[in-house]
């Protein structure tokens, strides 16, 4: 069986989600589901993406508008990699009402017993062991690890090499950066941010940005709190720490 599938976002998340879904297709066996890439759609792209996605030989469709029409049984990939752009661009297209797509790399694991929402996304050497619970469009990044009974809410980004340890709750829209860790048993608010080589011992309040071994909050002037300018699903963003 073949579901059509479209990527919303032409920056660099959205072409690692090309590359999965081409690499679970190329595993399959016969007669298991693939995905049949109909292309991708931006509203605001960028020139030098564009060129990106044109060498991965996939189309550009236009503006989500084009989602507009769709069979309805088409699955939509979001490839936004913050959590805050994802959850905005998750709602503007919600009322095309197609299906969420889960992509999972071959390479991936998730484990016995775990509860996965739609739209999760986890990538090459992803590790989710036992009992987790794991929120719509839950975005696990390369070789990062979430241990037994891990709650991680809506929109949850967890960056390369980056370690949740058993009974942590993290809170929807939480980045938790490049091979940060967040020891267990310890809660991370809404929308805070985990900077990248940080290691957390003690809860992280809502909105908060954290930096250092042990992680503390990051002052308005510290380097890895100041706004940094990304591209990201077709705006120029301003976001906090750059995880």
């Amino acid at each position: 069986m073949t579901t059509d599938i479209v990527i919303v976002g032409v920056g660099g998340m959205g072409r690692e989600v090309f590359r999965v879904i081409c690499l679970i297709n190329r595993a399959a066996s016969p007669g298991e589901p693939r995905w049949r890439v109909l292309g991708f759609v931006d509203d605001y792209p960028t020139e030098p993406d564009l060129v990106l996605v044109h060498r991965l030989g996939a189309p550009f469709l236009g503006p989500t508008r084009r989602l507009s029409g769709l069979p309805s049984a088409t699955r939509v990939a979001l490839g936004v990699g913050r959590p805050r752009l994802r959850r905005e661009t998750a709602d503007a297209i919600a009322h095309y009402g197609l299906p969420a797509a889960t992509v999972i790399h071959p390479d991936a694991e998730i484990g016995a017993d775990c509860v996965v929402g739609e739209g999760l996304f986890a990538a090459g050497g992803a590790r989710v062991t036992t009992n987790v619970v794991l929120g719509r469009h839950v975005h696990l990044n390369q070789n990062c690890t979430v241990g037994h009974d891990a709650v991680l809410g809506d929109y949850v980004s967890v960056n390369p090499l980056a370690a949740v340890s058993g009974h942590c709750r993290l809170a929807e829209g939480v980045l938790v950066g490049t091979t940060a860790a967040v020891l267990p048993r310890l809660a991370v608010g809404r929308d805070a941010v985990v900077g990248a080589g940080a290691c957390v011992t003690r809860d992280v309040p809502a909105g908060v940005v954290v930096t250092g071994v042990p992680a503390r909050p990051a002052p308005p002037s510290a380097p890895d709190a100041r706004p940094v300018v990304m591209a990201a699903h077709g705006r120029q963003d301003e976001v906090d720490h750059p995880a």
